[in-house]
């Protein structure tokens, strides 16, 4: 069963600590004008080898002029990408033009074992022909990842971020006094909760504030709604 879409290529993903962080992912058309770039510039660079070889061909013979195109066309075709992605832009001179690069799904910078599991597996997504394998895999994933990329845990992303401003967060709720005096700690631990929970998925929040039952009395979203009343109820200075 596919994967439904969304019409927005934003895709959030959610960090061990529970903070969720949002990717802008690639989909297969701009992915395919990078790799049309790149295939220009690998034909150029072998176009190039070819003929400075020949002009060596007299002197180095045609047997070693042949073994050092074979040669090289071996490197390009299986590190190119990997040489690229391992820079710090961590893309290929095509995702470059089309302001890509690849990292891990977490977010993280590409590893090298990423990079060459990704890469290695090229072969695969290539197949019958003109990567239609990836294309069908793309299609079928909510993160437009081939099979180098499912198996690798990477993704191609937008490098360059929408720039937006900082969203103004509002608590709709009224403030309330803890029903039990709180210690510093715990005040600053409850402002603490009420500062970064913009930055949780709502199932995070739930799961932090059912923590504090003891001192709200209430689970779900009537102990996420009662938690921050009571960090409202701090920030306005209702204990000091």
């Amino acid at each position: 069963m596919a994967v439904p879409l969304l019409a927005d290529t934003l895709q959030p993903v959610e960090l061990a600590d529970g903070v969720e962080i949002h990717l802008r992912v690639a989909g297969p058309a701009v992915r395919s004008l990078a790799w049309l770039v790149d295939m220009l510039i690998f034909v150029a660079i072998l176009v190039a080898l070819f003929l400075g070889l020949m002009a060596l061909g007299p002197s180095l013979g045609d047997k070693t002029v042949q073994g050092i195109l074979m040669l090289c066309m071996f490197v390009l075709s299986w590190f190119y990408n990997v040489f690229f992605e391992m820079t710090g832009m961590a893309a290929t001179p095509g995702q470059r033009m089309m302001k890509l690069k690849v990292s891990s799904v977490s977010g993280a910078p590409v590893r090298l074992p990423q990079s060459i599991i990704r890469n290695l597996l090229r072969v695969i997504d290539f197949m019958p022909g003109c990567y239609l394998f990836g294309l069908i895999c793309c299609l079928f994933t909510q993160r437009f990842q081939r099979l180098g990329d499912l198996v690798a845990d990477t993704v191609v992303v937008y490098a360059e971020p929408e720039v937006s401003k900082a969203a103004v967060v509002r608590v709709n709720v009224e403030p309330e006094a803890p029903t039990i005096t709180l210690s510093r700690a715990e005040q600053a631990a409850l402002m603490q909760f009420l500062e970064r929970a913009p930055q949780w998925s709502d199932a995070r929040k739930t799961e932090l504030s059912d923590l504090l039952e003891p001192l709200t009395g209430m689970t779900g979203l009537a102990g996420l709604t009662r938690t921050c009343a009571m960090g409202v109820w701090l920030q306005k200075g209702g204990q000091g």
